[in-house]
Formats: C-alpha cells, sequence, structure tokens
C-alpha cells in the first residue's frame, strides 16, 4: 500500500526530474525510508545525487508527511 502511495508520488515528480536528465526508479520501501536509484545525466556526480535525492524527499514528504528519508542507492 505504502509502496504503490509512493509510485504514484513518483510519477507525479518524475517529468520534473527528466527535465534535468534523470530518470527516478523506486528500490524500496520500508520503515517510511524510500531507497531510490537515479539514472541519466550526472548521477555518478555526489552533489547532484544530494541535490535529487533532497528534492526527492521533500516533495515526497508534502505528500506523506510519514517518509522519514529518501535514499539514493
Amino acid at each position: 500500500m505504502m509502496r504503490d502511495k509512493v509510485e504514484e508520488a513518483l510519477d507525479r515528480i518524475r517529468p520534473r526530474l527528466m527535465l534535468d536528465g534523470v530518470y527516478i526508479e523506486l528500490v524500496d520501501v520500508s520503515n517510511n525510508t524510500v531507497e531510490v536509484n537515479l539514472i541519466g545525466a550526472c548521477t555518478h556526480c555526489p552533489w547532484t545525487t544530494i541535490i535529487f535525492q533532497v528534492l526527492t524527499e521533500r516533495m515526497l514528504q508534502q505528500e506523506m508527511p510519514e517518509i522519514k528519508e529518501v535514499a539514493a542507492i
């Protein structure tokens, strides 16, 4: 159930991220932590990963305050 809600939220977030050449893939949802994989341009740069991770975390938390963290793996 939570995984489905996260996936639906990511579907709304993806178009914004794709404008910067990044695709986000849901890996797992466990203990209110969301694990994602970032694919595409600049995803190997540590700062880019952190920026997209924080952006995604904030956007998900706006829709689901129970989300504690988004971790890019």
